[in-house]
């Protein structure tokens, strides 16, 4: 069984499609769907449904996906072993980050990350918190950072920290900035007009999900996917935003905003590390974990 062969089959199993993994891989669709119809000549077995939806695995694909995993993770730590030999852990970490924290932590994580473990490689991708876990699940993640993850089949959550969110406000031309904006009760931010991103982000859910415990619902102005657009919108004078600090510190003009803390009740995010259970970490993934946790709580500590 040609190792090869093998991968490309997962790939294909578990994005459920021979475009994405093609994508994935970087290897042409039709080279792709060579080799694994190969494969399936070689095990006299029909390995994937394929339809106009993408590809599905049959009995023996379920049963083979199941094997497979293993295989190649077993491949992996044979070479990091080799690694360990030499003295380096090597192979490639993907990594999860929502669009907030991305922009506070890919410089210092890539930089830890190419000190401590030269001979790797990092992938970073930025997504939804509800996407990310999906991908997790199937492989296109080996580790994500989610805001308000829920317990689900197939993945491990690791606790981070907690996240206040703040009303971003913009600065009024003259006003100085101490001292700072009193706390603001959650009953009237449901009164002010919100910039935010659409569902399913995970701080647009959790915020209705707080205001409909005390009785309200938010005024969304406008619903739009992105940190810099969502500031922009609000320091042009659109309306307010409801997000974490490092959102507004590492902005480029954070003195064009107000931020106050949010009271009666506070309004709280839960942060963790998620990994996939269905695939063991690496050690590589494993030391990329624990560089993920020291530089996010250094970094959102500090902001």
């Amino acid at each position: 069984m040609d190792l090869k062969q093998l991968e490309y089959f997962v790939r294909v199993a578990e994005l459920g499609s021979f475009t994405r993994a093609s994508i994935s891989l970087d290897v042409a669709q039709p080279a792709l769907s060579r080799q694994v119809r190969l494969l399936e000549v070689e095990l006299r077995q029909s390995l994937l449904v394929r339809n106009g939806r993408g590809a599905t695995p049959t009995e023996a694909g379920k049963l083979l996906l199941e094997h497979g995993r293993g295989i190649l993770h077993q491949v992996e730590r044979a070479r990091e072993e080799l690694g360990r030999v030499r003295g380096s852990l090597a192979g490639r970490v993907a990594i999860g980050l929502p669009p907030t924290l991305a922009r506070v932590l890919t410089v210092p994580l890539t930089r830890a990350f190419r000190k401590e473990l030269p001979d790797a490689q990092l992938s970073i991708s930025e997504g939804l918190s509800a996407v990310m876990q999906e991908w997790l699940v199937n492989g296109r993640l080996d580790i994500a950072v989610l805001y308000n993850a829920q317990p689900a089949a197939g993945i491990e959550m690791t606790p981070l920290l907690n996240e206040d969110l703040l009303l971003v406000q913009a600065r009024p031309p003259g006003l100085s900035e101490d001292p700072p904006p009193p706390p603001i009760a959650l009953r009237e931010v449901a009164r002010l007009p919100l910039v935010i991103p659409s569902r399913p982000n995970a701080i647009r859910m959790h915020v209705e999900s707080e205001m409909a415990g005390i009785g309200c619902r938010p005024v969304i102005a406008l619903e739009i996917d992105g940190v810099s657009a969502i500031l922009d919108l609000v320091a042009d004078g659109a309306g307010c935003a409801l997000l974490p600090a490092n959102a507004v510190t590492s902005s480029i003009r954070p003195s064009a905003f107000t931020t106050r803390m949010i009271c009666d009740p506070p309004l709280r995010t839960r942060l963790s590390v998620v990994t996939s259970s269905l695939r063991p970490a690496t050690l590589t993934q494993q030391n990329t974990l624990a560089l993920i946790q020291r530089i996010a709580r250094m970094q959102l500590s500090a902001s």
